[in-house]
This record gives C-alpha cells, structure tokens and sequence, in this order.
C-alpha cells in the first residue's frame, strides 16, 4: 500500500474522526456544564438550594455519560455491545463499590425526605456543624471552628440525626446549685428577675424554676426558659454569667463539693 492510499484509507478517515471526537467532546462538555447549571438556576426558584444542587450533579453526570457515548461512535466505536459490556461490568463494579452506591442512595433519601437544609445547624454522622452542602456521595459540613468535614451520606442517614435550626423556637436547660442553708425563695426571686430582664426570654412557654435535686453538697434549681433558636447559645453564656454575679451581690453560696473527715482518738 502506498502512502497516498495509507493517507486516504486510514490516517485522513482516523485524522477526521479524532478531530471530530475531540471536537464532540469538548463542546459536550460545555453544553452539560452550561444545561446542569441552567437547571440548577430554574430549581432555585421552586426548591430548596441543597435538593437543586443535588438534582443538578445528577443531571451533569448524565449528560457527561452521553456526551462519552457520542464520542465513542464517531470514533466508529459499536456503543450497542459496549453499553452491554458496561452493564456487565458495572454489576461487578456495583458489588466491589456497594458502600458508595450505598451513599449515593443515602444521598437520595436526604433530597427526597429533607431532614435538613442547606444553612441548618445538625448533629449527623457522629458530626455536630452546618450544613452547606449534600453532594451525591457525601454532605459538607462547617464546624464551629471553621473547619470542613466531609460526611458520607450513608453514616448520616443510618444513625440518629438532630436538626437544631428545624424548630423556630428553643428550650434552654440550666441547672445552678446554691447552699442548703440558702432562701429559696429568695434564690428563686432572684432567677425570676434575670429572666424577666432579658428580651431574648419568651413568655410563652413560661420559664420553669423549679428544685430538681438534693445533691451531696448543693440544692440543685432547674432554670428552663424558652428562646429563639438563633438566641439559644448567647443566651446560655449571658445568663450564666449573670446568675454567678448576682448569686455574689446577694450572698446567695455556689457550694462546691465537700467532704468531711472525721478523726479518732484511739489512745
């Protein structure tokens, strides 16, 4: 064979053909990232941005799969029996990688059931932090340190999960011990007068104090008032310090433990 027969039976065919490939292949790729990013823009308007997000990896996945396909049969590639042998293959690969399509399954039960939403505060996956994003395999989370984890959608959806932003409203438990010889009444007054002071304190539900333990060396006042949800920890740092300063501008004792050692005479 000649090389303008080798020119024209095999390397100008191949030449155009690779070229159109790569040609297919570039301009796919544009096209899925420009569609999975329109997508995302139009689900924004309708849903909440985590679900649009993750709807939005998914068809980006997709569409990269077709453009792969596409690519395969310019190059004269026979995509029917690949796409068989691809079937295949991918239930072995599906046995050897169960964990991650365990994830990727975790990850839509997350969208669909939405125990939580981008910006909630969560105790999920062994991990307590914000929420800024549930990807396909995995959610991203902020710590209160400003640290990022990355928690496999699977640990988070088969263990317990606490939303702390899913209730407008919060709770605050508070326990402060006094002496026994204190007033209780006159603690509990005192109490009643910080809460009343403070504007973060709702009056409905009304706070409770109430006595909740005889300890080994204090009495124990349960405090539980409610607050806003976003007012929850600054709430709990102000209150606690202003219990230990007015406690020492009533004389009211914060005991501590004790223990009293008796001596014998045995001469």
């Amino acid at each position: 064979m000649d090389l303008d027969n080798l020119l024209e039976t095999w390397l100008i065919p191949w030449g155009i053909s690779l070229v159109a490939a790569l040609v297919i292949f570039l301009l796919g790729k544009w096209v899925a990232g420009r569609l999975s990013r329109l997508f995302e823009r139009m689900l924004d308007r309708r849903l909440d941005g985590t679900v649009s997000r993750f709807l939005a990896n998914i068809i980006h996945v997709v569409l990269l799969i077709v453009v792969v396909v596409a690519v395969l049969d310019q190059l004269g590639v026979q995509t029917t029996s690949i796409i068989a042998i691809l079937g295949a293959a991918g239930l072995a690969v599906g046995f050897a990688l169960k964990d991650s399509l365990g994830n990727f399954a975790a990850g839509v039960m997350l969208v669909l059931f939405r125990p939580f939403r981008a910006g909630d505060f969560v105790e999920a996956g062994g991990i307590m932090g914000t929420v800024r994003e549930i990807r396909i395999h995995a959610t991203i989370m902020g710590t209160p340190d400003n640290k990022e984890i990355t928690v496999p959608n699977g640990s988070i959806l088969n263990g317990n999960i606490t939303n702390f932003s899913a209730m407008p409203t919060r709770r605050v438990d508070m326990v402060f011990g006094v002496s026994y010889d204190a007033d209780l009444s006159r603690v509990r007054n005192v109490l009643n007068d910080i809460l009343s002071e403070d504007e973060r304190v709702l009056p409905e539900p009304a706070p409770l104090i109430a006595v909740s333990e005889l300890g080994d060396s204090s009495v124990n006042l349960l405090v539980r008032p409610w607050v806003n949800s976003a007012d929850y920890w600054p709430f709990f740092w102000d209150t606690t310090e202003k219990v230990k300063r007015r406690f020492d501008e009533e004389g009211i004792v914060i005991p501590f433990p004790q223990r009293d050692i008796h001596l014998y005479n045995r001469a």
